[in-house]
């Protein structure tokens, strides 16, 4: 009776350990492949700051804003 009162406390834990690691991993392959940022929403922000976005400069921050991420995620 103990014996099975503690394999179920054993196989409870490994599978929380298991499923926070896999979540884990699977949020940060999701935001890695659909960043939370588009052109679209830097465009809007652009227009309330007061700045007319071209396309080459819209490009060139969302390429800045990839590389940067790559930067943080390889530490």
């Amino acid at each position: 009776m103990g014996m099975t009162i503690m394999l179920m406390i054993l196989a409870l834990l490994v599978g929380l350990v298991i499923g926070f690691f896999g979540a884990r991993k699977y949020m940060e392959n999701y935001l890695r492949n659909n960043p939370p940022n588009s052109e679209e929403m830097l465009r809007t922000m652009m227009l309330q700051m007061g700045q007319k976005p071209s396309s080459r400069k819209l490009h060139q921050m969302m390429q800045a804003m990839k590389a940067q991420a790559k930067k943080s995620n390889r530490k």
